[in-house]
């Protein structure tokens, strides 16, 4: 066991767990974080707490901010910001096909990272040149996919929350349009797309849920038995781990747990009762 803290380089922006180490942070100061650019400035958003998972591999927080530190932050998004407006303008002037998607900066080796999305492969040879020169720094242009583009940039699902990729997905697996059958929902690719285009990342991670419930869960059509009386399942529910059963009697529709219909369960009930009281 060991303590763990979240941390944010930017406001509502992706959560980064550390090793608090000596220090206690409160939440909403400011901590120094080591990165692999050095030591920088980042926002406390989860006190330290007792976990019960190995905290060997996470950084230890480097202390709170000084004044000095935080004057070196402000220094920092500065350059980052005059970066951003010195790319797009000297984009549109190269009049190159790219989309400033994000820019990073290290100060102790002076060094501007541009992240940027394109169609195609881009010749920007000539915009690293005049880059340099604005920038008066080295400068680094990386082209991006569409789903880390969505990464870096952040923004809202269409469940209405933040993207998981910009907030706790680490790495980006492969998802199928056979991901959203097992679903069953509609193949709109409008309705099962995400913020970059592709198959939204939940359809991941929320499919194992779907394949366990298939196991052991009735078909819809398949006759079960329920306590309100035998019936004919029309529907499931994996949320809720449930299936809607029309019954024979009047119709009407009734809603049971998953143990309750399935085969296996009756199985076992139907065998205690035959077997009679153990020891009678």
């Amino acid at each position: 066991m060991g303590m763990l803290c979240a941390v944010s380089f930017t406001r509502h922006g992706k959560l980064y767990y550390c090793d608090p180490g000596e220090f206690s942070p409160a939440v909403g100061d400011r901590v120094l974080v080591p990165t692999d650019d050095g030591v920088e400035v980042a926002e406390c958003v989860w006190a330290p707490q007792w976990v019960s998972e190995e905290t060997d591999g996470f950084p230890v927080l480097a202390g709170p901010a000084t004044d000095s530190d935080l004057e070196r932050d402000r220094v920092l998004r500065r350059k980052k910001a005059q970066g951003k407006v010195a790319a797009r303008r000297l984009i549109r002037d190269h009049r190159l096909p790219m989309k400033v998607v994000a820019v990073d900066h290290a100060l102790d080796v002076n060094r501007t990272t541009i992240y940027f999305t394109a169609p195609h492969r881009v010749d920007f040879r000539a915009l690293v040149r005049d880059l340099g020169a604005t920038l008066a720094a080295r400068v680094e242009l990386r082209q991006l996919n569409a789903r880390d583009a969505a990464k870096a940039q952040g923004g809202i699902g269409p469940c209405g929350r933040d993207l998981c990729c910009s907030t706790f997905l680490t790495d980006f697996e492969p998802v199928t349009i056979r991901m959203a059958k097992d679903q069953d929902l509609p193949l709109n690719p409008m309705r099962i797309s995400g913020a970059c285009g592709r198959l939204m990342c939940c359809l991941k991670y929320e499919h194992p849920l779907y394949q366990e419930f298939d196991k052991s869960a009735p078909a819809v059509g398949s006759r079960v038995s329920t306590d309100s009386g035998p019936g004919r399942v029309v529907g499931r529910s994996v949320p809720t781990d449930s299936v809607t059963v029309r019954l024979d009697a009047d119709g009407s529709r009734c809603v049971c747990s998953r143990a309750s219909v399935c085969g296996s369960r009756q199985e076992y009930e139907s065998s205690a009762v035959s077997d009679g009281p153990v020891g009678g």
